[in-house]
């Protein structure tokens, strides 16, 4: 008798530790963000009142003054963008000698997103990734800073259309010619000035 009970004990506990294993394993599998690809071309600005937060991807590098490395944690393997509708003077490219202005983009786009977390958006007129297998978006920190737009009206970064218009375009080439007007940045007297950029 002591050994039949000691039997159906034993497999009732086999029996819920499967039950438990399966329900953690289903736990884990909802919760687990979603890989960097499968991410939607428009990240929402704002978090809503969900059982799941909604995570953004966090600026895990900066690899000049118009590139980018980002993940959705420390474990992710980084996705490189590259921000639609600029350019800056080039500080990595071998091919190149670094050009001016090209270190203090690359430290203005290092003080703006370093280390936080954005939102990215795609354009529909432009492809997902360009031939350097980069994303193409639009970058907003969390408190609305239009990342794109402010390294153009800081003077950090000149308008740049690749091909066919963007959504921004008429926007960034009024920034940009604020900028030049008031000798922000790269524009600044005694700075590089336009020759040396286009």
């Amino acid at each position: 008798m002591k050994k039949h009970f000691k039997k159906l004990l034993a497999a009732a506990i086999l029996l819920l530790w499967v039950a438990a294993t399966s329900e953690y394993r289903i736990f884990v599998k909802q919760h687990e963000p979603p890989a960097l690809s499968a991410l939607p071309a428009t990240l929402p600005i704002t978090e809503e009142a969900t059982t799941t937060p909604i995570l953004f991807p966090r600026v895990a590098r900066v690899i000049d003054g118009d590139t980018i490395d980002i993940a959705m944690n420390a474990d992710m393997k980084p996705e490189r963008v590259r921000l639609i509708g600029i350019n800056t003077p080039e500080t990595v490219d071998p091919r190149k000698p670094v050009e001016c202005f090209g270190k203090e983009a690359s430290l203005k786009m290092k003080e703006l997103t370093e280390g936080k977390s954005v939102r990215i958006e795609g354009d529909s007129s432009q492809d997902a990734y360009d031939k350097y297998h980069r994303r193409l978006a639009y970058v907003f920190l969390l408190d609305g800073t239009f990342v794109n737009k402010e390294m153009i009206a800081e003077g950090y970064a000149y308008e740049y259309t690749y091909r066919v218009p963007y959504q921004y375009q008429e926007e960034f080439k009024a920034a940009e010619h604020s900028a030049r007007e008031a000798g922000r940045g790269l524009w600044a007297s005694g700075a590089c000035g336009a020759k040396t950029l286009r």
